[in-house]
């Protein structure tokens, strides 16, 4: 029997702070009066595409990147939760 399998620690996720863009369009039947408040539309778009392709929606073209960036490029409030979520033991 192999003891040291028995006792090895659980790996722990590494997270880090990462830049990303999205370029999203595609064609969608919705309610005109859902399109004249900006969040509430970005809201219902996101939504709407996450849900994934239906009659009512029509992908065109999708882009999508996203690169690891130096902590130090982030916001001091982002630094700590970085911080806090890597000494979180709910990470592990």
């Amino acid at each position: 029997m192999n003891h040291d399998l028995e006792y090895q620690q659980p790996t722990v996720p590494e997270v880090g702070v990462y830049e990303c863009e999205i370029h999203l369009k595609f064609r969608l039947i919705e309610e005109k009066g859902a399109l004249n408040d900006r969040e509430r539309l970005l809201e219902l778009l996101i939504d709407a595409f996450t849900c994934g392709t239906d009659e009512y929606l029509e992908p065109l073209q999708i882009e999508v990147e996203a690169q690891e960036l130096p902590e130090t490029q982030a916001s001091p409030q982002m630094r700590r939760r970085l911080i806090r979520l890597r000494n979180s033991k709910d990470l592990a």
